[in-house]
């Protein structure tokens, strides 16, 4: 095993070795190093490009393709393709149900909480694992064109990110093999491309337009003595150049006179004309009129009805900007600077009405598609220590986090973050009634507490008894400049609340530290694999006991032989369950909440005719 040394000021592995940055996009992903000129410059391997498709696809074995050789596969088999993954990042199903329709691919829907999962073939798999593919890809490349190991990396995220999304990143990257620095907000990235902010002495407020092919933001920062502070964040996690691209469509459809369900449910279809689509919307930025045939369809645009097409989804993004100036109790006048990020700030129609709205020519000098990849290398940069005039803050050197079910860590200050931090998370019962909870405090890179260092636990009492799901507790880590962590539990609904202080960084050594972090990645594969089974073990535990509690109380609305099948995919479930393995397990899950599912729907309508019973309506 090589041997690597870890410097505690920084959190990060002393190696020589290069840091790279990564943009982890929703469409597009790549890879930016420093050259040995010191300029950021992104890698642009195999002669594919710099941009790599943000897409996965599994083969008939269950075998990955990423990236280009994957995106040929939207059309030809769209239902194992899985493409905008990152929008699932640190989501639950209920999160994206009212997106379900722009997916190919089957979200499994557990009408739960818990984070989604995607099936390809037989598989499972969650958005970590499937952005990691990604991560690998990008990894792979990076070693091909520097001849060297790439091991350490800074990641970006939008800056309205939650803790679950930002954690969801890191343990990709830890899946990937990837020691992750840092996450990176993407304005802040973006902004040090140009140079926003590397002068100590500057101050300015900026607004960063991010319009990307699946998302759109607008950030509003403050920056002083090289801190980038987010004053307000707004957009839309749903709007951006696919937008653009299905507004074709459907213009296409019409035009062209089209059945507009039957293309809708032709997947291989709606797919080629996206793709085409998406040419056009190229093409535009640089020409008056597109003009192509698929097939017996006539793809035909101009660029004065391309603008009138996307002026709505434009004017969305400006109202975005405006509620985002209102948030940071600033007016246009108060903006020193934009820069634009994203693909689809090319279209000249996006320039003109971000350039009319803030009243100054944006930054758009740099490659739209680069500029955030380019910003974390040299966010890389900083904290290799090559930039001596830029202060590094004292950082936390291990993850801290509490036990969760089944024996989990749920990291809530992440390694590397800047200290004094505070973050919490907020979490509810198992159980039915339950009165109290034990809160274990863990610190460790690990995802199996037991693999980890126990620092402190305590317990939260008095929660009012309630049905399991409906206590609301909100657990606050607090990370004093002094080291000491205080851990806070309160239940929001009855104000019961007990805190303690623990200081984290006693006793340990720098050996300790480095070989807690090297055994993190080294296991990282064994490590996702177990917490999976435990969590689809958890899910399906849960569901058997859900499930049966239905049907014992809902008798009267079921016929016999509805119980009986019910009970049927129940045993089914439960017989996955001892046999432990993950994708059974989700697989039966996944049957059991299908057939269910018209149940609860007949459930609710009764519900509703009996509320609406004995009522009138006085004229």
């Amino acid at each position: 095993m090589a041997k690597i040394s870890i410097n505690l000021a920084t959190g990060s592995l002393q190696q020589e070795e290069i840091i790279v940055g990564i943009d982890l996009g929703t469409t597009n992903s790549l890879v930016a190093f420093i050259n040995p000129e010191k300029n950021p410059q992104v890698i642009n391997d195999t002669g594919k490009g710099p941009l790599v498709p943000s897409v996965v696809h599994f083969n008939a074995h269950g075998d990955a393709e990423v990236g280009n050789e994957a995106k040929a596969f939207l059309t030809t088999d769209p239902a194992n393709t899985i493409f905008s993954v990152k929008r699932l990042l640190g989501r639950s199903y209920k999160d994206v149900a009212d997106h379900q329709s722009i997916f190919s691919y089957k979200i499994i829907d557990d009408d739960t909480d818990t984070l989604v999962k995607i099936k390809a073939g037989e598989k499972f798999y969650t958005p970590i694992e499937l952005s990691a593919e990604i991560l690998k890809e990008l990894k792979n490349r990076a070693e091909h064109a520097l001849k060297t190991p790439v091991n350490r990396a800074v990641i970006t995220v939008p800056a309205y990110f939650n803790d679950s999304q930002r954690q969801a990143t890191r343990d990709a990257g830890k899946l990937a093999g990837l020691d992750v620095l840092r996450i990176v907000n993407e304005p802040t990235a973006a902004s040090l491309a140009y140079g926003i902010g590397l002068d100590p002495t500057q101050q300015k407020t900026i607004a960063v337009y991010d319009l990307g092919g699946g998302t759109f933001d607008v950030s509003i920062l403050q920056i002083q003595n090289g801190i980038f502070e987010v004053l307000a964040t707004n957009g839309n996690t749903f709007l951006g150049g696919d937008d653009f691209d299905r507004a074709i469509v459907w213009y296409w459809i019409e035009k062209n006179k089209l059945d507009m369900t039957a293309v809708a449910d032709d997947h291989a279809l709606m797919q080629a004309l996206r793709l085409q689509a998406e040419a056009a919307k190229k093409a535009l930025s640089t020409q008056n009129l597109y003009n192509e045939k698929l097939g017996e369809i006539w793809c035909s645009l101009d660029r004065n009805t391309f603008e009138q097409l996307i002026a709505n989804k434009v004017a969305e993004t400006l109202q975005c900007c405006k509620q985002a100036l209102i948030d940071a109790n600033l007016t246009v006048e108060a903006i020193d600077e934009v820069v634009m990020v994203g693909g689809s700030t090319r279209t000249p129609y996006v320039k003109q009405a971000v350039s009319d709205f803030f009243c100054s020519k944006p930054h758009d000098d740099l490659n739209p598609d680069e500029v955030v990849a380019l910003g974390a290398a040299i966010q890389a940069d900083i904290l290799s220590g090559n930039r001596s005039d830029i202060l590094l803050l004292d950082v936390t050197p291990l993850s801290l986090g509490i036990e969760t079910m089944g024996g989990l860590m749920d990291v809530i200050i992440a390694r590397n973050s800047k200290i004094p931090t505070k973050a919490g998370r907020q979490y509810t019962t198992s159980m039915d009634g339950q009165v109290n909870m034990k809160i274990a405090v863990y610190q460790g890179e690990r995802d199996l507490v037991s693999e980890n260092r126990k620092l402190a636990a305590f317990e939260l009492k008095g929660i009012p008894a309630m049905p399991a799901g409906l206590p609301k507790v909100d657990i606050n880590f607090l990370l004093n400049a002094d080291g000491i962590l205080t851990v806070q539990a309160i239940e929001l609904r009855s104000g019961v609340k007990q805190e303690i202080d623990i200081v984290p960084s006693y006793g340990l050594s720098d050996e300790t530290v480095e070989k807690m972090l090297i055994d993190s990645i080294e296991n990282a594969q064994s490590d996702v694999a177990q917490r999976m089974l435990i969590e689809a073990r958890s899910e399906g535990e849960q569901l058997v006991y859900t499930a049966e509690r239905f049907i014992a109380k809902n008798a009267t609305i079921l016929t016999p032989e509805e119980t009986k099948d019910t009970q049927s995919y129940i045993d089914s479930l439960k017989d996955a369950l001892s046999k432990g393995e993950k994708d059974l397990i989700l697989k039966k899950a996944d049957e059991l909440n299908e057939f269910t599912r018209p149940f609860a729907e007949r459930l609710m309508d009764m519900a509703v005719g009996q509320a609406m019973k004995g009522k009138r309506i006085d004229e």
